[in-house]
């Protein structure tokens, strides 16, 4: 069964909005004002719209189509017209006449009055609110807030009935009753106006939600033979690459600044050695410790120790190189190479996140130590130098006018053979090898060789890879989730609602809005996946910044440096604003940890959102490939298909050759493209426990 492309564009990351179109930022005490009553003083400078018919329904075509728009703009006279529309995306409307903004309708007593997810420890003095412990720390961090004090509440848990969150709750009618707030979640008027001075109804979750939604969902077209239209839907596997990674010339010179040089042939050689010396050396078990010794000479004595190992390799892999380093046995007249060195391992591991799992941690450490004046003076040499990257290079080699050239799309794509013939892929390959052929002889030059422009195009083309490889898994969980569920629509045994206290769930949100909080998470993780490299620069730059300090401090998980990360924090609040702003928004909590013992500095950062795709892609792929199990009965096939052995005689349609094939078929599940759906369901073998 083939995949209905959608109508646009699949992205969790809709297109920039107009000037008129962004949000507000508001900061927490005009929050507060507008909580108590006050949001009806922002205007959403709409125009009047026409008066509705009380009779006239709409549907989802109807609303993508832009016939229902003037009812998502509609003024709070007309919500009993809008009523009609919530449960499309899978809101219910508010009650007729009231004016409760959606943040009041889901703050209940006993829950926190920031993410309405977590039982409150306390109340603020001063501001007369309940907290949770996180929340409260979150927002009284500094400024006069800092002076306020939580006065903590008796330890008793607020009843709530499973399954029933603040919001449903709050309704007064009974569910499904006419201007009921029937699951619970802000009505389609407050969604749509979640993105202050909005003029687009396109701005709130509704469209957001139903840029997901495909074809797929509907009866298929008269092409589709009888038979595939009654295949299953699970067979429909997820879009194979669901958005481009870079979409304009401007992008692509703003994210080349982030984006590592590929390695030559002759700096890989380099990077062996470097991690082999990081394996074999224990510099985070003699340095990370709290002993009463001078912890400055110790430091530069496992430096020097690193750099000793280093050079010794280097005679082994190449001896004429070695032995210029051994020329001198002062460490600084060979600073350069070691700056060099360091720099490789540094580049190799952000272009290959799985690459260097035990070692970059040490490495990272080591040039923290050494960033630290007292150390580098003792040293008497600097090991840190900034990364290769496509910027940097082209700008030195005054070639940067390769990156505005229309062909950079073409010439960076990354070819993925998924569902194409081989005479497609190969000329797809040949299409972007002509693509850099063409800009390598239009912009190279004395300075900046053609080699050097190919170099610099392939780095992009990796950084698609990566994109693919990392933040791909999250888009199509996106797809999954919302073609396989809907938040309006429960089906029997498959509600996603969670309560407290069941199944290890720390939550308790109902099917819509545990869907929606599903959605939100997913879209944040893309949004940071697709930002990955510049966070992991500024986290570099965060660890080895000489002023920087880091304390030693034991986090409940050992010794671990805890460090301040200002850029990134910048940057992930960024990022944190702009998802709440494009889902319209936002269930939970909004606290970002970093420098404290959760996540203690942002190599910690960069190492827990490395884990995305290690957890993503497994179930995404299981999910791709559960269609083509499906379609071939493996096992009433293959395992009676008289195989086992080599001759007639000892296996075939004998008697014990039937349980002979369908032994030969156990032993070789191993192999099978459908394994890995045995291993989902907890599968460990045909023998059992052997005891």
């Amino acid at each position: 069964m083939e995949l209905d492309e959608p109508k646009e564009e699949y992205s969790p990351v809709l297109p920039p909005a107009t000037p008129a179109c962004e949000p507000t930022r508001i900061d927490h005490d005009e929050q507060a004002a507008m909580d108590d009553g006050h949001s009806g003083d922002v205007s959403m400078q709409s125009p009047n719209p026409p008066a509705p018919n009380n009779r006239q329904k709409y549907n989802l075509s109807d609303v993508l189509d832009g016939r229902a728009d003037h009812l998502l703009t509609a003024v709070t006279g007309h919500q009993e017209h809008i009523s009609s529309l919530a449960p499309v995306a899978g809101y219910a409307s508010s009650n007729e006449g009231d004016d409760i903004d959606a943040d009041d309708v889901a703050r209940q007593e006993g829950y926190c009055v920031e993410c309405d997810d977590v039982p409150a420890t306390g109340r603020c003095d001063v501001c007369n609110d309940d907290y949770c412990q996180v929340c409260y720390h979150h927002q009284h961090r500094k400024g006069s807030r800092k002076l306020h004090t939580l006065q903590v509440f008796p330890r008793a848990e607020p009843s709530r009935s499973p399954g029933t969150t603040p919001a449903t709750k709050a309704t007064s009618k009974p569910m499904g009753s006419p201007g009921s707030s029937s699951l619970g979640l802000p009505s389609l008027t407050a969604m749509t106006g979640a993105v202050a001075g909005s003029k687009s109804p396109k701005a709130g979750v509704l469209s957001f939600l139903d840029r997901y939604r495909t074809k797929a969902t509907a009866p298929d077209s008269d092409d589709d033979s009888e038979d595939q239209a009654e295949q299953p839907e699970y067979l429909t596997p997820a879009p194979t690459s669901v958005r481009q990674a870079i979409a304009s010339p401007d992008e692509y010179m703003d994210r080349s600044r982030y984006i590592p040089l590929r390695l030559e042939y002759i700096e890989r050689k380099y990077v062996r050695l470097i991690a082999s010396a990081l394996d074999i050396s224990e510099y985070t078990d003699k340095i990370d410790i709290h002993v009463v010794s001078n912890k400055p000479k110790r430091t530069v004595g496992q430096i020097k120790e690193l750099c000793q190992i280093l050079s010794g390799l280097v005679v082994a892999a190449d001896y004429k190189s070695g032995q210029e380093l051994f020329q001198s046995r002062d460490f600084a007249e060979n600073e350069t190479f070691y700056q060099q060195i360091f720099e490789l391992g540094r580049r190799h591991k952000v272009m290959n996140p799985d690459k260097m799992r035990t070692s970059y941690g040490k490495l990272l450490y080591m040039l923290m130590d050494s960033q630290i004046p007292e150390i580098t003076e003792m040293l008497g040499f600097s090991c840190v130098i900034p990364i290769k990257t496509v910027y940097s290079t082209l700008e030195a080699k005054q070639a940067l006018n390769v990156l505005s050239d229309e062909l950079m799309p073409v010439a960076t794509e990354e070819i993925v053979a998924d569902g194409k013939s081989r005479g497609h892929v190969q000329q797809e390959i040949k299409k972007k090898e002509r693509a850099i052929e063409y800009l390598a002889r239009k912009y190279g030059h004395a300075a900046a060789p053609p080699e050097l422009i190919r170099q610099c195009l392939y780095s992009i083309g990796d950084n698609n890879a990566f994109l693919r490889q990392n933040r791909d898994p999250c888009d199509k969980m996106l797809y999954y989730l919302t073609k396989y569920f809907a938040a309006d629509k429960i089906e029997k045994q498959y509600s996603l609602g969670i309560s407290a206290g069941k199944g290890g769930a720390r939550l308790t949100h109902n099917h819509q809005r545990q869907y929606h909080y599903v959605f939100q998470s997913l879209t944040l993780w893309s949004m940071v996946l697709h930002d990955f490299y510049k966070l992991w620069m500024l986290a570099e730059a965060d660890l080895l910044d000489s002023g920087n300090m880091y304390r030693l401090r034991d986090t409940g998980q050992g010794l671990n440096r805890v460090q301040h990360a200002p850029r990134v924090s910048r940057l992930m609040h960024l990022i944190l604003s702009q998802a709440q702003a494009k889902v319209g928004t936002w269930i939970g909590s909004s606290v970002i940890h970093l420098g404290d013992h959760n996540v203690p500095n942002a190599f910690m950062f960069i190492d827990k959102y490395n884990q995305i795709s290690r957890i993503l892609g497994p179930v995404v792929l299981t999910l791709d490939k559960i269609g083509e199990v499906a379609k071939e009965p493996a096992l009433r096939r293959h395992a009676f298909d008289g195989s086992g052995s080599d001759n007639w005689f000892d296996a075939g349609s004998c008697i014990d050759g039937r349980l002979t094939s369908a032994w030969n078929w156990c032993s070789k599940v191993e192999s099978k493209l459908y394994f890995p759906v045995f291993l989902l369901t907890g599968f460990t073998g045909f023998d059992g426990e052997m005891s």
